[in-house]
């Protein structure tokens, strides 16, 4: 079973978008551009260290260029069982699944990457990763210390990250050298995330999620503050605000990922954060990132080895000798017609749904054996929505 998993901020790279200009899928940096006013590209593209440094221009760019990879993944029929995203990264999981619109995620992230520099802005906060130490000597450590310093994440074995005011960082980390940890390491943000800090953005998110549709996800999504798997809209809204304040329980979702049957982790977008991670917790997993196009060959050489009888991978335009796909003939928002679902045989030519009002017809003769768009999600041209099983011809 295969887990795509979505990195946060800190991931960020100077021209981390260079490598899919030439892609297809760079067309939704343009539609992000659009959605919340802002030039993406030039983030992408331009951009130095210390600028994609800022809160604002970090979560923004990671998210956009994470959807990039992720539209990529997806026109090769490349399909998975759960999805879970460190903190920003919950955004673009949300996304992947269907529980939040593009354009609805691209201005949010956009929203809540400014609500957090504002924050920032207003109580100085910074964060650094505790590594080669238990979690609970970590937290003493924080407990210990006169000061605002809280854990913020639990990232992996041995990798823990702090947050609060600078000086009281510093005076923790050095608590937690003289406890064992073999490494202090500060961490290219600009605020103390994911602490009471940020209860400022927490009320300027609040406004901006009940402006949004959040349906339920295709898949369960892996909440960062319990580490529970959720399949329902309900609770979104709520997760997301308390998420700003709370530690991301990262090494608790992956655990709750292997409980589910998750045996690959493809993280997607920029850097190779989660992947690292993921091979700390769980060593005899395939984990693997998706940050160039150039990657894509490597996931799918890793989802050929590692597929089972009945694949959770669709590859390329021909599945095996009796499966096809049908895919979108255009951009846009999918509807499903009325009369399609699974198990049912459809002939050349029938209307399976439509894109942006082109008729999406299918180019061979079966039964349907899924749907691989969410009713309402938008997607690119090329990009999959069905797949069917053909008769096996003697």
């Amino acid at each position: 079973m295969l887990a795509f998993t979505f990195p946060g901020q800190g991931s960020q790279q100077q021209g981390m978008g260079a490598a899919w200009t030439a892609h297809e899928s760079w067309e939704l940096v343009e539609e992000a551009s659009d959605s919340c006013g802002r030039d993406v590209e030039a983030l992408l593209l331009e951009a130095d260290a210390d600028e994609l440094r800022h809160t604002r221009n970090s979560q923004l760019s990671t998210f956009v260029l994470s959807m990039v990879a992720l539209d990529a993944v997806e026109r090769t029929g490349a399909t998975f069982s759960s999805a879970a995203g460190h903190s920003l990264g919950e955004y673009s999981a949300l996304t992947a699944t269907g529980a939040l619109a593009y354009d609805d995620a691209v201005r949010l992230v956009a929203e809540r990457g400014e609500a957090m520099q504002i924050a920032a802005d207003e109580h100085e906060g910074t964060m650094a990763a505790v590594l080669g130490i238990d979690d609970n000597l970590v937290a003493e450590a924080c407990d210990a210390t006169q000061g605002d310093v809280w854990v913020a994440n639990y990232n992996a074995p041995g990798q823990v990250v702090i947050a609060g005011a600078p000086d009281a960082v510093a005076v923790t980390g050095d608590a937690a050298k003289e406890a064992g940890a073999k490494r202090i390491m500060q961490l290219p943000v600009g605020g103390a995330f994911h602490t009471p800090f940020m209860l400022p953005a927490r009320d300027r998110l609040r406004k901006a999620l009940a402006e949004v549709e959040i349906r339920a996800p295709s898949v369960p999504v892996v909440a960062n503050i319990d580490a529970k798997p959720r399949d329902s809209a309900n609770e979104w809204r709520s997760l997301l605000a308390q998420q700003l304040i709370s530690p991301v329980l990262w090494r608790a979702s992956l655990w709750s990922l292997a409980d589910s049957g998750v045996t690959t982790y493809a993280e997607l977008g920029p850097g190779k954060v989660l992947t690292g991670m993921t091979k700390r917790t769980h060593k005899s997993a395939t984990a693997l990132s998706v940050s160039t196009p150039a990657d894509i060959d490597t996931l799918m050489e890793a989802l050929a080895v590692d597929a089972p009888a009945a694949p959770t991978v669709l590859g390329g335009e021909n599945l095996y000798v009796t499966e096809r796909l049908i895919v979108s003939p255009c951009a846009g928002v999918f509807t499903l017609a009325a009369d399609v679902s699974g198990g049912q045989q459809i002939s050349v030519g029938d209307v399976i749904g439509h894109v942006a009002g082109e008729e999406v017809r299918s180019a061979f003769a079966g039964t349907v054996m899924g749907i691989m768009a969410t009713e309402g999600e938008r997607v690119t041209a090329r990009q999959p929505v069905a797949w069917l099983r053909t008769p096996i011809r003697n």
